[in-house]
């Protein structure tokens, strides 16, 4: 500590010994840039615009430097000044838009696209965004974003999935850097572990894309962009601890490997180990969890600036939960004390690599290797799968019409030792049978601008699956912009969804219910359509940004859970009838002229099965909700964060004869963070998370008291409880970790 404590006052020192400044101002044609990068070359010195595109840089010497300005999406500039003793010089920059940078490439439609110019609605969420919130995984960074929301399956061991507009997580494919990485059986246990420093920014596309990326993103898709090792700081350290020993870094480095090759490393470790049990059920609240993930991203410097690059990455995650007296080498997978345990080990590469040929054609690799060991409870869940997937596009333009042609094929290979991959008879396992699932396809996609202020997207995908035939899924997709300021964009497209229960639903692994399948299951097949406008109102004293998108998705089968008509199994069959995820949703945010910026944003959507003339609500799908941001820059480097979210009723999973409500409360999770930024890339943050201390009013895991008893058995529950099976899944709406404070520091070197 006192080293700590000597470090920072030597900070001080330097800034009140070097008192030349340097300020300015990063802009557009007019419009302001928040989290532009300002340098000054050949130096360790650089900052980031704040929220009103300005920026400091203090305590230097005198002299002469070259300062430089730099945003994604852009054209850097550069200039030349001299600081005199005592002098604060004013450098202003308005940088122009290069719509040939690959950092601008969006996910929807695979294409280099300027975001204001694409067919296809994508939100973009830069680290900037993240950091006004800090959390330890993507999953509980994206809380954040208005119609996505985690939500966490197990009690036990906070294992979870992320859902777009109402729908769960295996409707919503997970990408880095454009590639499947995250999918399937990563649906579940692969969103943690992935280093933020690492991200460059996060793309969002609600709606349908399987025209593009097959047959998971019937929901949307989440695209982590990883940063250009080219552009990437030199150094990054981003480190935090709560007050309840959640400890996380990660770390970042950019290198060169001779004068062709950049590379850049990325690592990061999470550790928490506190058996917390502040509602006194016996059980942990938060699970155990210990964590290392490493990043490895190399590009290739090449002729005419064609695209070359290869990323790995490595996980490797033990955690676990339960009854806060179990010790894994006396309890682990034995009926005597409760408890989920899983390691998790996890491999991925992802590769692009540009022909050199005069046309544009790209090909691209990933390959994903999961091998989990788990128990639960008594129950062993030993699951290993590969995926290997490669394509090839050729990106091509003729006149006014954009065209993508390409192929891919997609290899899955899976066994556990359920039934999933074996054949049983009534002594046990005959026949040990993985399955192993090869999907070749082609697609094709017309962007056709018909004058300046109509475009066309057309799209075309087929795929072959060994099993289920031929897969069509067609795609339109129409922009028309009025003015500068606003512009309408509609979507038209299908799913195909081929489930694996086991993969998937948590709830077919964990608890005392028996799996059921009624009968064999057929793919899920859907029809969406997504309207979405926005607008941009530009004022005397702000700008304001309206972005308004309406979705409907009509399911002609889909696959639930059916957890409510024998409480002692778990149902799953074909839908006879239809399902149903509609609504509409508002984002809106405000830059003062003044240094305050606004973010709000509300959904309201209606997410529900209708079966034999019975209409029932999906689980996890509140009607309404939204978030909050609010940001204020109180100059010399320090500034505020209030973030929140929050969440009306939703129906949760019950069981026979429950004692807990079917719906849940509204909700609200606020946190607020201070920071204080320094000038030589230093910075320390600090601040509450749940300020409300908003906490579950029931019991999230049904006949905790008992976990391996049965209703009947002579065991009395404690008093408000009935006498019901043993359930710890999905009745969950809100974190079991009520307010605490945290604490970190971040430093780059440019």
């Amino acid at each position: 500590m006192r080293i700590v404590i000597s470090f920072l006052c030597s900070l001080v020192f330097v800034g009140g010994v070097y008192a030349q400044k340097i300020k300015g101002k990063v802009s557009s044609k007019g419009d302001i840039l928040s989290y532009a990068t300002v340098v000054i070359e050949k130096t360790t010195i650089g900052t980031t615009t704040d929220e009103n595109g300005e920026y400091l840089i203090e305590g230097l010497k005198e002299g002469s430097y070259t300062v430089k300005a730099d945003f994604v999406g852009f054209e850097p500039q550069s200039k030349k000044v001299t600081v005199k003793e005592g002098q604060e010089v004013v450098v202003n920059f308005d940088i122009k838009e290069n719509s040939n940078l690959d950092e601008i490439v969006i996910s929807g439609t695979l294409k280099p696209v300027l975001k204001s110019e694409a067919v296809v609605p994508v939100e973009i969420y830069t680290p900037a965004f993240f950091e006004k919130n800090p959390t330890a995984s993507l999953f509980d960074a994206v809380q954040m974003i208005n119609g996505v929301q985690p939500q966490l399956n197990c009690n036990v061991c906070n294992t979870g999935d992320i859902h777009i507009n109402g729908m769960e997580g295996p409707y919503t494919m997970i990408l880095i850097d454009g590639m499947p990485i995250v999918s399937s059986l990563s649906t579940v246990y692969g969103l943690f572990g992935i280093p933020t420093n690492m991200i460059e920014r996060v793309e969002v596309v609600k709606g349908p894309a399987s025209s593009l990326y097959g047959t998971e993103a019937m929901g949307g898709i989440i695209n982590v962009i990883t940063k250009d090792p080219e552009h990437a700081a030199k150094l990054s350290v981003d480190a935090f601890t709560t007050t309840w020993l959640e400890n996380n870094i990660d770390l970042g480095a950019s290198y060169k490997l001779g004068s062709k090759v950049k590379g850049l490393f990325g690592g990061n470790y999470f550790k928490f180990g506190e058996k917390k049990d502040k509602n006194g059920d016996g059980f942990t609240d938060v699970t155990q969890q210990d964590r290392v993930s490493l990043f490895n991203k190399f590009s290739l410097k090449r002729k005419d600036d064609k695209v070359a690059s290869l990323a790995l990455r490595y996980v490797y995650e033990d955690r676990w939960g339960g009854e806060t007296n179990w010790k894994r080498k006396q309890h682990r997978g034995g009926e005597d004390v409760y408890a989920e345990s899983i390691f998790t080990n996890r491999f991925e590469a992802i590769g692009m690599y540009q022909l050199p040929t005069t046309e544009n054609i790209y090909t691209q690799f990933s390959y994903i290797y999961h091998k989990q060991n788990s128990m639960y409870g008594p129950e062993s869940y030993d699951a290993k799968q590969q995926v290997a997937f490669a394509q090839a596009y050729w990106d091509k333009s003729l006149g006014n019409h954009s065209l993508l042609l390409g192929a891919s094929f997609k290899y899955t290979y899976y066994d556990d030792n359920t039934r999933a991959t074996g054949i049983y008879d009534e002594n046990g396992l005959v026949k040990n049978q993985p399955q192993e699932t090869p999907i070749p396809g082609i697609f094709i996609q017309d962007e056709w601008k018909l004058n300046d202020r109509n475009k066309l997207l057309l799209g075309y995908r087929f795929d072959y699956d060994q099993k289920h035939k031929a897969i069509h899924s067609p795609r339109l997709g129409y922009k028309f912009t009025p003015t500068k300021n606003q512009a309408l964009r509609a979507s038209f497209g299908t799913g195909f969804r081929v489930v694996n229960v086991f993969t998937e639903d948590h709830r077919a692994l964990t608890g005392a219910r028996e799996v059921v399948f009624a009968e064999q299951l057929d793919p899920e097949k859907s029809y969406n359509a997504n309207l979405n406008y926005t607008l941009k109102v530009p004022s005397n004293f702000g700008v304001f940004n309206f972005d308004i998108n309406g979705f409907y998705t009509y399911f002609t089968n889909k696959i639930d859970a059916d957890t409510d008509t024998d409480q002692t199994k778990i149902i799953y069959a074909n839908l006879d009838g239809h399902a149903i995820s509609k609504g509409v949703s508002l984002n809106v945010d405000v830059t003062f002229d003044f240094p305050l910026k606004l973010m709000a944003g509300a959904t309201y959507m209606d997410v529900y099965r209708k079966e034999d003339g019975a209409r029932e609500q999906i689980y996890h799908s509140p009607k309404w909700s939204g978030n909050f941001i609010a940001s204020y820059n109180f100059g010399s480097g320090f500034t505020a964060d209030l973030t929140s979210d929050w969440k009306g009723p939703m129906r949760l999973p019950r069981v026979e004869n429950d004692y807990r409500p079917e719906y849940s409360p509204w909700t609200v999770l606020a946190n607020i963070q201070v920071t204080k930024k320094f000038n030589n890339g230093f910075q320390v943050y600090g601040g509450v998370k749940n300020l409300f201390n908003t906490l579950p009013k029931e019991d999230t895991i049904a006949r905790w008291w008992d976990p391996f008893g049965e209703p009947g058995n002579g065991v009395a529950p404690p008093p408000g409880r009935n006498d019901v099976i043993f359930e710890p899944n999905d009745y969950s709406y809100t974190p079991l970790q009520g307010i605490r404070g945290f604490l970190g520091v971040r430093y780059n070197i440019f």
